[in-house]
């Protein structure tokens, strides 16, 4: 069953043209930027690019191609847009992109009047805690068997968190050295939104 939420953006969709739409769908938590280019988080206080790093937004959609980069590339893709801009560009974390996925679609993920052409596969998130279950490091049957922790840095070394914008699914087991797209995120500009 669709929500009453689903139908009114499908009418609204229908009635109005395609960026108004996009406006009349989204919650109260949600707005699009004056110039069309960002989805505003009011709750979170978060400007989102409607497009992910290597596509452009045109006015009414993303075009080109997703850069794919590993963990180590898009950390280094948001420290050096931040200093060439000044602005707080950042990798998200897992759950600020969990919160982007739609889940009253009829296929789970990313409003499309929100996010056009967006993949939706697996991105990167800054979140870098790899929940390991607590080991005294001193009790010598742990120091002994190689059980000081080090399953868990080596892990947090190796992986990273990454969240499927299709399903809303977080995980912290993807190889750091994977190529996936990336959607940074940063504060809202003072006076944007509502």
């Amino acid at each position: 069953m669709k929500s009453p939420f689903h139908l009114l953006a499908l009418l609204c969709s229908l009635a109005v043209p395609p960026a108004i739409a996009a406006e009349s769908s989204a919650s109260a938590d949600w707005s699009l930027s004056a110039d069309g280019a960002y989805v505003l988080d009011q709750r979170a206080g978060l400007a989102w690019p409607r497009c992910v790093e290597g596509m452009q937004w045109t006015g009414k959609t993303c075009t080109g191609q997703p850069l794919l980069l590993d963990r180590a590339e898009a950390t280094a893709l948001a420290a050096d847009r931040w200093k060439a801009e000044g602005v707080g560009w950042r990798l998200p974390r897992a759950a600020e992109l969990q919160r982007l996925v739609d889940k009253s679609l009829s296929s789970p993920g990313l409003s499309p009047l929100l996010f056009p052409a967006a993949p939706g596969q697996w991105h990167w998130t800054a979140t870098a805690n790899v929940n390991a279950l607590s080991t005294n490091q001193y009790t010598y049957g742990n120091i002994a068997q190689g059980r000081a922790g080090d399953g868990a840095r080596q892990a947090a070394m190796l992986n990273g968190w990454a969240v499927n914008l299709s399903t809303g699914e977080a995980r912290g087991d993807a190889a750091r050295a994977s190529k996936l797209p990336v959607r940074l995120v940063r504060p809202q500009p003072v006076g944007a939104g509502k």
